[in-house]
């Protein structure tokens, strides 16, 4: 067995159904061989996005895979991974590699030389009787401990050589660890003495499948939740006990509630420093519980800590706490929802103006409004993309089911949001998968909605046009006055209907809701749809203590 088909059968046997990727890469033709679907995108950096989001809308119990050319190929897709890396997405990703004999010598790129800092895992192959040991390291670097991308270099003329049969290689496991018991006990203790406790979960919660456990344990303790923006989902926001989620943007509820707290309890997050996260309140305790123990000290100084899976410690953590509260709650539970509701009520009053205005150009706000209250929450997958649709999508679209939303930010490169609806309608093609974009990331990736056409992925794509950067003018007042430096344009309904797709252009409220309608027929029909709505040049968001 050639390595290339030998690549292809453990790809099959690790439950890869789909290989997305860019020519030239052998392990292309060899996938398809294998009756793998081979998915080609219009550039490397939405295949790994696509891959991005196959691993996070399953909880990584299926790994998005990416394969691409040597030299050119590997140098698009550094991007990609980068992503993947910052927001801890597991990815296996396959790069063909310059012959043994050139692959070292400059200026040929060299992947392993090269990724080194935006991969848990890399390593080169240079016989091909390697290769399924290199890729079961790979993929047992993905399915455990955080999720991080893992890269396997593969050298063109390793391709041909044979691999030993009969091929032994068996899945990578998927483990887990629970933290020491004496810490559990002492993060319990903790929590039923506070008397403000707040809890802070991310997407590790998610990857942990821990949704039922953290539902628990809030109820138990009666304390209020809100997420990162990577953890959206992981709570339902329709409960009592939901602030909403974290974000460069956030409801009232979660700035106050963190400002008021005396205890914050981390949960399958990091406490990253972020431009696009919430910022931590100082002079509180922390309980800082995660699976990766760089975590710890990093960014927020944890008297507490537990490492582990987050759905363990969550199991754990209820149980200590149910025994110290004799098995229920204290009746707390009532008087937070209330204090929860007479912040969000007021807030959300202050918004609504925008969320159902009737001016032309159109309110973002009230696209989203409309766009929320006209799908099937609990039956669709929305994302974002950088800049002004992040900070006005997150903070009032609520997610009620678990994995309903793609949150990220670490890095927030333009145009990230379309690969990830692609990844996610692949994954869950009985769901309606949308992005939320603006016409500056469309300019980034907008070649790839050719892709979701040609490739049968019909997603609704929802595209803010305001001719402009929008979220730039305040900073760039004099660039934009001068030169137009924040101008763009563009009529990309026009253009996805050039592409096969269904396109239409939005300009007046009225059309916003039928619009949507339209475009979710033309999902079900099997087309990708672009609604394009014409709006505000509006940079106002739900913010509090930021600059």
């Amino acid at each position: 067995m050639r390595a290339a088909a030998a690549v292809a059968e453990i790809l099959k046997r690790e439950g890869v159904q789909f290989l997305i990727g860019y020519p030239v890469n052998p392990i292309i033709e060899a996938a398809a061989e294998a009756d793998i679907r081979t998915i080609i995108v219009r550039q490397e950096r939405t295949g790994l996005h696509m891959a991005d989001a196959v691993s996070r809308v399953t909880s990584a119990d299926r790994i998005g895979v990416f394969c691409m050319q040597q030299g050119p190929g590997t140098e698009n897709a550094f991007g990609g991974v980068a992503q993947a890396y910052g927001d801890s997405s597991p990815i296996v990703v396959l790069p063909a590699g310059y012959p043994r004999r050139l692959i070292n010598v400059p200026p040929n790129f060299n992947a392993y030389l090269n990724y080194q800092h935006v991969t848990k895992w890399i390593e080169q192959v240079t016989q091909g009787a390697s290769v399924p040991h290199a890729l079961l390291r790979a993929f047992t670097q993905v399915k455990n401990g955080r999720p991080r991308p893992a890269l396997v270099e593969i050298p063109a003329d390793v391709f041909g050589e044979e691999v030993p049969e009969p091929l032994n290689y068996r899945p990578a496991p998927r483990l887990r660890s629970a933290p020491d018991p004496r810490d559990v006990e002492n993060a319990a203790g903790l929590l039923v003495n506070a008397q403000r406790p707040v809890i802070y979960a991310g997407q590790g919660v998610h990857y942990a499948k821990g949704w039922e456990a953290l539902r628990e344990l809030a109820e138990l303790l009666e304390a209020p939740v809100t997420t990162s923006l990577q953890g959206k989902s992981a709570f339902p926001e329709d409960h009592p006990l939901s602030l909403g989620s974290g974000g460069r943007a956030v409801p009232e509820p979660v700035h106050r509630f963190l400002s008021d707290a005396d205890v914050i309890f981390g949960i399958g997050c990091s406490f990253a420093t972020t431009s696009y996260g919430v910022t931590m309140p100082q002079g509180k305790t922390f309980i800082h519980a995660t699976l990766d123990p760089h975590d710890l000290n990093k960014d927020v100084p944890a008297e507490h800590a537990l490492i582990g899976d987050a759905k363990l410690t969550l199991e754990a953590l209820g149980a200590a706490v149910k025994e110290r509260l004799g098995g229920k709650p204290r009746g707390r539970k009532d008087a937070v929802a209330a204090e929860i509701q007479k912040i969000r009520e007021p807030w959300l009053k202050q918004w609504l103006p925008k969320l159902t205005s009737d001016e032309t150009p159109l309110s973002p706000y009230r696209v989203i409004w409309d766009l929320a209250h006209t799908v099937d929450p609990a039956n669709t997958i929305i994302t974002h993309d950088a800049g002004s649709p992040r900070d006005q999508l997150s903070p009032f679209w609520q997610s009620t089911v678990p994995l309903s939303y793609i949150g990220w930010g670490k890095t927030t490169q333009l145009g990230y949001g379309l690969g990830l609806a692609m990844g996610a309608r692949l994954a869950c093609p009985e769901k309606l998968c949308i992005n939320v974009w603006g016409d500056a990331a469309i300019g980034f990736t907008g070649m790839d909605f050719e892709t979701a056409v040609r490739e049968r992925i019909p997603i609704l794509s929802i595209l803010m046009n305001n001719f402009s950067m929008a979220i730039e003018l305040p900073i760039m007042q004099t660039a934009t006055k001068k030169y137009g430096s924040t101008n763009i344009s563009g009529h990309y309904a026009d253009m996805a209907k050039a592409f096969g797709g269904y396109g239409e252009r939005v300009e007046t409220p009225d059309e916003i809701v039928p619009a949507i309608k339209r475009g979710i027929e033309a999902t079900r029909n099997g087309q990708p749809a672009l609604l394009e709505f014409i709006t505000q040049k509006d940079y106002q968001y739900s913010m509090f203590g930021r600059g």
